[in-house]
């Protein structure tokens, strides 16, 4: 409200905005509390977080961010609350508001580059735990107007299939990152047919089901996912990218906790000095992690790659000059004395210790499952209103195999030792 001579001039914000997408049109914003939710700085921050960490080393296109990705999933979940509504499902409007908050907050505990951070700086807390303290937090700085999200987010509604809505294999947020990533990235394999499954869902004894005629859609659902992963997520150079990534930044933490002062942010300072678990993540931590997003990482890189420490110099010019390790994957598990001969010859070329090469010369391996059966399964409404696992009810025999864990293993070096 201002007063400009004697006037009363009443402002007023319009909160119900629309978003212009790429993948589905306009996305609308259906209230003012999901409007100053999105207002918030914590949520603003996923504008500077990448969906899909640094596979944009790979597919130069894949720059979109954690922020387009919760958007999209809360406009499929607006779609399948008309859809459930439309075929006699009983939605309240406080359960509605509930859904599209914790599918808008699901990946707002992300950090920089996604699950770099997890590995390294951060001690083993995952960032559906962070996501779990910023709800919390806006709860209550919204004055209790997200405790219903939180109650269905956290797994402790009754409706069950509200849940699944959010986390399942069959949920909002994989119908969008698949189509989403295969959008930008260029795969075309992983484009899904979200629209499909959204109008083929329905509810039975409280759980989610999608009707028979949709199992074609479930199929490709899957084949699509399984592609993805080997071709955008678990691809070798995003692959190693990420290792590098994770390798810096213990490092990175390694020379803080021994009194070396390195140029970076306030924040990213502060998760390098201290040793951060979930028990210690208390509101001063999370004011500070709401801080951090890749531009605090790429910063610190472009400093680091000049510091006189030859590992962190290293590898920050690999990520920073794209000119990273080599990575070679096989089917057979490695064997550490196979790496035995690249570390001795390392320790000659750059006199470092045998235990610094582990930065530069080290093993792993890398799982890809598209549907777990010990999971929650994916559920097939039969015309005659029996449910089965969609690996039942399926004719595909390949769907079977796509249950199956399959495991490659990796071994990464310096190009140079080849």
């Amino acid at each position: 409200m201002l007063a400009k001579k004697n006037k009363v001039i009443v402002t007023q914000i319009n909160k119900l905005k629309i978003f212009n997408d790429p993948i589905y049109g306009f996305i609308s914003i259906p209230n003012a509390l999901i409007y100053d939710l999105i207002q918030h700085p914590y949520f603003q921050r996923l504008r500077r977080i990448s969906q899909m960490g640094l596979s944009y080393l790979v597919y130069p296109g894949a720059n979109h961010t954690r922020f387009h990705h919760a958007l999209g999933c809360m406009h499929l979940m607006q779609k399948a609350v008309d859809v459930l509504r439309f075929k006699g499902v009983s939605i309240s409007e406080e359960e509605e508001n509930a859904l599209y908050i914790a599918i808008l907050l699901h990946d707002i505990g992300h950090g920089p580059f996604s699950h770099a951070m997890e590995k390294s700086i951060v001690e083993d807390v995952h960032h559906e735990e962070i996501s779990l303290l910023f709800m919390r937090q806006l709860n209550t700085e919204f004055k209790g107007k997200l405790s219903l999200a939180i109650k269905i987010f956290e797994g402790d509604y009754h409706r069950k299939f509200m849940l699944q809505l959010i986390s399942s294999q069959l949920d909002m947020d994989r119908m969008d990152y698949l189509k989403r990533d295969s959008f930008y990235s260029g795969v075309a394999e992983g484009n899904v047919n979200s629209e499909r499954l959204i109008q083929m869902m329905n509810v039975e004894d409280d759980v989610l089901v999608i009707e028979e005629k949709g199992i074609y859609s479930v199929e490709k659902f899957l084949m699509s996912r399984r592609l993805m992963y080997w071709q955008a997520y678990l691809h070798k150079t995003s692959l190693v990218a990420e290792l590098v990534l994770t390798k810096i930044l213990k490092r990175a933490k390694e020379l803080t906790l021994k009194g070396v002062v390195l140029p970076c942010s306030e924040p990213l300072q502060f998760f390098m000095q201290n040793k951060i678990d979930f028990e210690s993540f208390d509101t001063i931590t999370l004011d500070l992690f709401s801080q951090l997003d890749d531009f605090d990482i790429i910063s610190a890189l472009k400093a680091w790659q000049r510091h006189n420490d030859f590992i962190l110099s290293s590898l920050s010019k690999m990520i920073i000059n794209r000119d990273l390790l080599k990575i070679q994957l096989t089917s057979d598990k490695v064997a550490i004395d196979d790496l035995t001969p690249l570390k001795e010859r390392l320790v000659s070329e750059h006199n470092i210790s045998l235990a610094d090469t582990n930065y530069f010369i080290f093993k792993g391996k890398i799982k890809n499952q598209a549907y777990d059966k010990e999971a929650e399964p994916i559920r097939i409404l039969k015309k005659d209103r029996t449910i089965e696992d969609v690996i039942e009810s399926s004719d595909q025999l390949n769907l079977k195999s796509l249950s199956k864990s399959v495991t490659k293993y990796y071994i990464c070096f310096p190009k140079h030792l080849v």
